[in-house]
């Protein structure tokens, strides 16, 4: 145990954000550099090394939080790091990115705020690439077989590193001209600088990895060809097909799928861009969604200059803290959260459904109808007299996903078996009901976390390995029946 006081003698300190009138200039993250280094001890002394660790079963890897916490405590970044990375292959971006569902399983926060594992997280692994303890693991001795992996988001780029460092050949394929799949163009810079996926991907790159972009399969490659080429097929594809939002006016100009308006934004920090082709400069802007995605939207519109900024939710508002029936400990649960995306303005909606857009005579929105709703006998229903309209010059829709994609022929040329939700069907080692062709990830999942799309990488890395080789020491974190049990 880090130290056995440590808990009532420190509060809850979390990463410091830079002023909003500074960091709405420009695209940097949000935080403040360094900020995290002088409380990081503190905060870890923080855990209380429980004799049942919940942190465990919250986090979907399993990570070894008491024990990579013990050692931050005590200044030891080299075995932090060790035990950090002996379960997550990508510690910078799930401490950047994931919404910590190890933290409301903490045990320290039945009675009281929980332990900052997810700013320890980050701290250890900033520190040890700068300390150079990140290293290519380059295998042993190669297997001879091939692996082809299909998608370069988190959980193909961990099925690959696991298979390579496994003594396999892998060649991760993915459609965009970069790498990083969402991690590069949906998520945006101010959460993530996208120089954290380069230097992942230089790592990989010397482990043996190799990278095709600006390739499709389905399109420009087809599964046929890919299935004679290589032994196995990882499909981490992701859940790409987009939600949608069927009412009048819907066709009008101005009014875009998030995935549509995000990437673009990501494209003008690269340099693809001087300024985006779909830009909130002087617009209202109406993002349609609560949650993360919504939340990045109405970041990215503040940045490039908006009038004004609403964001409209369906349900109602969370409440602040956990209630205890219906979102006991340590469940995950859904509270109002306030992002730095919030901290820099702009109004927030809930129980509010849009009913209509409207145009002017060029066919441009200009404004949005939308109603008051509430729950009547399980079911949401509008209120009479609620209606209004507000002005939308720039609409996103960042309503969540409905599935892989389908219109690129993937699904149909592999013969994959989907399940009743629509994603692609596998067993217990994540394989298909085509042999030799494995899924992991949301195409599998369905919509979900980070931390859950690097948990199904590593463990349908364990399922090929078995595949191809009989047997398999690479670790697996998710087991049948978490699958089963898992939302």
């Amino acid at each position: 145990m880090a130290d056995p006081k440590g808990f009532l003698n420190h509060g809850r300190e979390v990463a410091r954000t830079r002023p909003v009138a500074e960091r709405v200039k420009d695209w940097n993250e949000v935080y403040v550099p360094g900020s995290l280094l002088p409380i990081v001890g503190k905060q870890a002394s923080r855990c209380m090394d429980c004799g049942i660790p919940f942190c465990h079963n919250g986090c979907p890897l399993g990570n070894l939080i008491p024990e990579w916490n013990d050692y931050a405590y005590r200044d030891d970044w080299a075995a932090a790091y060790e035990r950090l990375h002996a379960t997550n292959n990508f510690p910078e971006f799930t401490g950047r990115l994931c919404p910590a569902p190890c933290e409301s399983a903490c045990v320290l926060g039945i009675n009281q705020q929980p332990v900052t594992i997810k700013n320890v997280e980050v701290s250890i692994i900033d520190k040890a690439w700068d300390s150079g303890y990140v290293t290519p693991r380059i295998p042993e001795r190669l297997s001879g077989k091939t692996v082809a992996v299909i998608g370069s988001g988190p959980s193909g780029l961990a099925a690959a590193q696991q298979l390579t460092r496994a003594g396999h050949t892998v060649a991760v394929y993915e459609r965009a001209d970069r790498i990083g799949g969402l991690l590069r163009y949906g998520i945006p810079e101010f959460k993530m600088e996208k120089r954290h996926i380069n230097r992942r991907i230089e790592q990989m790159r010397a482990e043996g990895t190799r990278f095709r972009t600006g390739v499709e399969v389905g399109r420009d490659l087809s599964a046929r060809d890919l299935k004679k080429r290589y032994d196995a097929v990882v499909i981490a594809a992701g859940a790409t097909t987009a939600r949608d939002l069927p009412v009048p006016g819907r066709e009008l100009k101005g009014i875009y799928q998030a995935m549509e308006y995000l990437p673009l934004a990501n494209k003008v920090q690269e340099g693809d861009y001087v300024v985006s082709p779909i830009s909130a400069e002087g617009k209202h802007v109406v993002v349609i969604g609560g949650g993360d995605t919504g939340a990045d939207c109405v970041g990215t519109a503040h940045r490039q200059g908006a009038a004004s900024v609403t964001q409209l939710e369906i349900m109602p508002r969370p409440n602040e803290e956990r209630h205890p029936t219906g979102q006991p400990w340590p469940t995950f649960p859904i509270l109002y959260k306030v992002t730095s995306a919030h901290e820099e303005g702009g109004e927030r909606i809930y129980s509010a459904s849009t009913t209509r857009f409207e145009g002017d005579e060029d066919g441009n929105v200009q404004w949005l109808h939308l109603a008051e709703v509430e729950f009547v006998d399980g079911k949401l229903t509008q209120k009479p007299g609620t209606e209004r309209r507000i002005p939308a010059q720039l609409v996103t829709l960042a309503m969540g996903f409905t599935g892989t994609d389908r219109e690129n022929g993937l699904v149909e040329q592999f013969g994959l078996e989907l399940d009743e939700r629509g994603n692609i069907a596998r067993d217990a080692d994540f394989q298909t009901n085509v042999p030799g062709v494995f899924v992991a990830g949301d195409a599998g999942r369905g919509q979900s976390l980070i931390v859950w799309a690097i948990a199904e990488g590593r463990s349908a890395a364990r399922g090929v390995d078995r595949y191809l080789t009989g047997a398999s020491d690479l670790p697996a974190p998710i087991r049948p029946t978490d699958r089963a049990l898992a939302v």
